[in-house]
């Protein structure tokens, strides 16, 4: 069997992480898949595994232009690329053209949710996840198969599926270098925070922020570093919030991003983790939080108190009050601080790239 991958809309971030660690940790010849082929820009194709004896890259000048160039390519040229030379064509990014059997994936659960769109107001991101929704609904009822790579994410989207997409639900793995045994909890002294994530609208960075300064105000001993690039509206708010302060806007630091190395390396000089989105599919973040050995203080919506289940403890990402109480009651404790890590840690440890990889080529070998 041989199996294509668009990765035509796979440029940055997590999606890339993805294939890359997917390419990297899979053996798809135990599924009896004899070669696989990825087409994709010279960007993304720089980052993939060259060692695959059975992996083959293509590189197509096209799609390192703009989005206009990159969709026409898809829609009419990689039909005729795949015919003759795939059994099965995958569309990680989640796409999709006209050749079939096809398998897609479901990323990115905003234009799913329409709560989160109306942060953005009328502002051009809302009429994109607009879009979105339409375009990807069409992708996934189209297709052959859908992977999730969360349950939440199924419970949400299978409902509006014809009954013949097969469905999976494959989580992402963590990659070795996040890997920390939990260390001995910090008992006195400033407990040191870390957030890293995009300053965006549904990650409330400004509402956490509120929260260590006021806890800052009453005496508590603690800081944290809001690590990630910004949306701009979203960043005004931070800084809104910051201007207001007094003498604890010390205990708010802020940076921009960071390379994925330099994350692992602030996780393992932070005292605990705070996560405070409200949409998500699967965080990476967090999960690379939980397998780091840190404590975590996290968002009680779903997917989150799916994935880090009983390893943390829990607040309202869109309450200061909450935040604040549930931070203080958490840097109050040791025991459960160390005890919340322990079981983070063990979570995570169910959570490899390898196993990913291995799932993600046996459901594409159904075809």
């Amino acid at each position: 069997m041989r199996i294509g991958i668009d990765a035509s809309n796979l440029r940055a971030g997590g999606g890339v992480t993805h294939l890359v660690e997917l390419l990297r940790n899979a053996d798809p010849t135990r599924h009896g898949v004899s070669e696989v082929i990825v087409w994709s820009g010279a960007s993304t194709l720089s980052r993939l595994p060259k060692d695959q004896p059975w992996l083959r890259l293509e590189h197509v000048a096209e799609l390192d232009r703009s989005l206009p160039w990159r969709m026409a390519w898809r829609r009419f040229r990689l039909p005729r690329l795949a015919r003759g030379r795939c059994d099965m064509l995958f569309h990680p990014g989640g796409g999709r053209c006209s050749f079939r059997p096809a398998v897609t994936m479901c990323r990115n659960m905003i234009p799913f949710q329409w709560r989160e769109m109306r942060r953005y107001g009328v502002r051009y991101l809302f009429w994109r996840a607009l879009a979105l929704h339409f375009v990807l609904l069409s992708a996934f009822r189209k297709s052959d198969g859908l992977i999730f790579v969360s349950e939440f994410a199924r419970e949400r989207i299978e409902p509006k599926l014809p009954r013949r997409v097969r469905t999976e639900v494959i989580p992402h793995g963590v990659s070795d270098r996040f890997r920390v045994a939990p260390r001995t909890v910090k008992q006195d002294g400033e407990l040191r925070l870390l957030y890293t994530s995009l300053i965006d609208e549904y990650k409330h960075q400004w509402t956490v922020a509120d929260a260590v300064m006021r806890l800052r105000r009453d005496g508590v001993p603690v800081s944290i570093d809001l690590v990630g690039p910004s949306y701009p509206p979203a960043r005004r708010k931070l800084d809104a919030v910051l201007a207001r302060a007094g003498d604890e806007r010390a205990a708010v630091r802020v940076r921009d991003e960071v390379s994925h190395d330099e994350v692992a390396e602030l996780a393992r000089r932070a005292d605990a983790f705070v996560f405070a989105s409200t949409c998500e599919n699967m965080p990476n973040i967090l999960i690379e939080a939980m397998a780091a050995g840190l404590p975590i203080a996290c968002s009680n919506r779903r997917p989150m108190s799916d994935i880090l289940k009983d390893g943390g403890v829990y607040f309202d990402p869109e309450d200061a009050d909450d935040i604040a109480r549930v931070l203080r009651g958490f840097i109050a404790d040791p025991e459960l601080r160390a005890a919340k890590a322990q079981r983070a840690y063990e979570l995570a440890l169910e959570l490899s790239w390898e196993r990913c990889a291995d799932r993600t080529f046996a459901f594409l070998a159904r075809w």
